[in-house]
């Protein structure tokens, strides 16, 4: 009898691993904390130990896809949008003056758009919430944790994980994520997550319950206008989308359109009382802060206004045009703290209309599946992509990261429910289509 060939035993079980479920499971959860977890891996273990752990997980998402390549649905999965957006930012490195910081920003930024694709079209949205619920409880506990062993326990700051350490003067808290501001938007994306394993009965009341409560609290202690802001705009979305959701469909068409017109007339308003308001959340010094980086990247965009400088991502303070912003009001800003000015300053104007027309087509098609569909759990990539846009205006993170992986997720998710090629190709195979429409 013939012995079986090692190397065949090895694929065949190589195989039944990757294209496990629960092995899938098991990725896509250390894949969305890993992207959580970024700041502080790299101030454990450096570049080298994350670069280290994002290549193995990269590989192992490869493979994944390869194995269960037959189960997934690929024709018009991946949205125009996102492959233009990826093809302009690898493009710039031909006319970048800094092209090998611009080879190692482009490799980061597919490796976390490679994740939100895994995460995507592996795993249906409910699984996505509750993947992205786990890391939210453990990370935002975590955080919690290690402010009160800086805050109380040891009363004295942690430098290398820039923790102030003034829990016990009620924050601000900065977590494992680094700033204010970046663990205040992650507790309002968890209460959001939270807000949906309750209403589809994913986990236990008392867990959701809990677990809202614990983000409540991580939002407090961060004291983040930046998020605070951004949780009072995605309760109000929230509340129009509930609103869509229970209206007859024959008049959600015309809601849709007063809901719009609303939100002009209200961003208007917003912005014509912008000072009262930056008042009341006591955040004239960030505003401040902000507006003198705006002020010199124009500065710098006005010099290369269509093509930009060249994809890096987050900036390298010892490169140009990055170093002109070094000592900035005492601070060296790594980000142009607006991921739009950080995208027109890196790829142009160019560059900034497909931005744009990459987040409008992903919001839009979020937003007609929130208000159509039955399940609550489709409304989940519509109030995520709330939270990341209004960011956005004032913070750069949505652009990288965790926060670009969970674009990413939000896009291809809509895409696939919302595709104009699949339905393209639908109508064909139904033969609906003109011959001369199929040419």
């Amino acid at each position: 009898m013939t012995e079986p060939n090692p190397r065949f035993v090895a694929l065949d079980v190589a195989t039944e691993v990757l294209s496990s479920p629960r092995f899938i499971t098991a990725l896509t959860t250390s894949i969305v904390g890993v992207s959580v977890l970024c700041f502080m891996l790299r101030s454990l273990i450096g570049w080298p130990g994350l670069l280290a752990i994002l290549s193995l997980q990269v590989v192992l998402a490869g493979g994944s896809m390869v194995v269960r390549r037959g189960s997934i649905e690929w024709h018009g999965i991946l949205p125009v949008s996102l492959i233009v957006f990826i093809t302009w930012a690898s493009l710039s490195i031909f006319w970048s003056s800094f092209k090998w910081a611009t080879l190692a920003g482009l490799a980061y930024l597919l490796c976390f758009t490679v994740f939100g694709i895994y995460t995507a079209l592996l795993r249906d949205t409910i699984q996505v919430v509750r993947a992205f619920g786990d890391v939210f409880r453990l990370v935002l506990a975590g955080s919690v944790s290690i402010e009160i062993f800086a805050g109380v326990l040891i009363d004295s700051p942690i430098p290398f994980l820039e923790i102030l350490g003034k829990l016990n003067e009620f924050g601000p808290i900065q977590g494992f994520s680094g700033a204010r501001n970046q663990l205040g938007i992650l507790a309002v994306l968890a209460l959001v997550t939270f807000a949906i394993e309750f209403r589809t009965k994913s986990v236990t009341r008392g867990v959701a319950i809990g677990s809202a409560v614990l983000a409540a609290l991580v939002l407090l202690l961060t004291r983040s206008p930046l998020a605070t802001g951004s949780l009072v705009i995605v309760i109000v979305a929230a509340a129009a989308l509930y609103g869509l959701r229970r209206a007859e469909p024959e008049r959600r068409r015309f809601l849709q359109l007063g809901l719009l017109l609303t939100a002009v007339v209200i961003s208007s308003a917003v912005w014509a009382a912008r000072s009262p308001i930056v008042q009341v959340f006591n955040a004239t010094g960030e505003l401040s802060y902000r507006l003198a980086i705006w002020r010199r990247a124009w500065d710098l965009i006005a010099l290369n206004p269509i093509e930009g400088w060249g994809w890096i991502g987050p900036w390298r303070s010892n490169l140009s045009p990055f170093l002109f912003f070094n000592g900035l009001n005492s601070r060296t800003p790594t980000t142009a703290s607006n991921a739009f000015v950080d995208v027109w300053l890196q790829l142009g104007l160019a560059g900034l209309m497909i931005f744009v027309g990459l987040v409008g087509l992903a919001f839009v098609r979020s937003w007609l599946l929130a208000s159509s569909q039955r399940s609550v759990v489709f409304t989940w990539p519509a109030l995520i992509l709330v939270v990341l846009v209004a960011t956005a205006l004032a913070e750069s993170s949505m652009l990288f990261e965790f926060g670009w992986l969970t674009f990413v997720t939000c896009t291809v998710k809509a895409a696939h429910h919302l595709s104009w090629r699949k339905a393209l190709k639908g109508l064909r195979d139904a033969g609906l289509t003109k011959p001369e429409d199929q040419k």
